[in-house]
């Protein structure tokens, strides 16, 4: 028996009253969870609610590095979100957050780094003010990256404006390929790219227009650097709630 805390990122129904959650647990890393009868009458409302995409939880779980599928013994939440399972704006923001992570965690394995950082990134989402909340996909999606190896360099200079997302860095001439950034978008991303904090996201102004195709090239980059990334669902939604 373990003792972990996790983050739910995906819940799927299973028969008449189970589930299937996949979490990732700060001890284990990315697993997979049956849970029976969580869906019968008696066991409906606040307990089904714990397992809601983005609830950060602590759970005993029955774990055996053999098995592909393991069992909660007990649940509880570890954060009291105030918005983000019910504010339509931040959950569309933490949703996209549990997709990426889903697309990324490929292995079993332990990763605490990468989850405390989701784990402040979630706290920090659910008290944002609304800037930094449509700021936050931008951050997310440039700072997950360094988990897995392949963080854009932080090298812009004037003479070094062109981003190429190729080699994951700032050049001084025009890439002869088409994935790269130059101009006021490769500008935008170098200050993101300096964003340590969510809270000093509301320094950097741009309107919607400009996040979607900031966030388009950052899909990009990620599917160049990522086996079978494919495309994220939630995106459009994200965008659309967020104007």
């Amino acid at each position: 028996m373990f003792k972990t805390s996790a983050i739910i990122l995906r819940t799927i129904k299973y028969g008449e009253t189970s589930l299937v959650v996949t979490a990732f647990t700060e001890l284990f890393g990315l697993q997979t969870y049956m849970v029976n009868g969580v869906r019968t009458a008696k066991k409906t409302g606040l307990k089904a609610s714990l397992y809601q995409p983005a609830s950060v939880v602590e759970m005993e779980v029955y774990h055996n590095d053999r098995n592909s599928m393991h069992r909660i013994r007990e649940i509880n939440r570890v954060h009291v979100f105030k918005n983000i399972l019910t504010d339509v704006v931040k959950n569309s923001v933490a949703l996209f957050l549990m997709e990426l992570l889903y697309k990324l965690l490929k292995q079993p394995e332990q990763n605490s780094d990468l989850f405390y950082f989701c784990e402040d990134s979630l706290l920090q989402l659910d008290e944002a003010p609304p800037h930094v909340t449509a700021n936050m996909p931008l951050f997310l999606a440039l700072h997950i990256s360094h988990f897995f190896g392949f963080k854009i360099d932080d090298n812009y200079a004037p003479e070094y404006s062109f981003l190429d997302l190729q080699e994951g860095n700032f050049v001084d001439i025009r890439p002869h390929h088409i994935n790269f950034m130059e101009g006021e978008n490769a500008a935008l991303t170098a200050e993101l790219l300096k964003i340590m904090l969510p809270s000093e996201l509301d320094d950097i102004k741009m309107n919607h227009f400009k996040r979607r195709e900031l966030l388009a090239k950052y899909m990009e980059y990620y599917t160049l650097h990522m086996n079978d990334f494919g495309t994220m669902k939630t995106l459009q939604v994200m965008q659309e709630v967020l104007g």
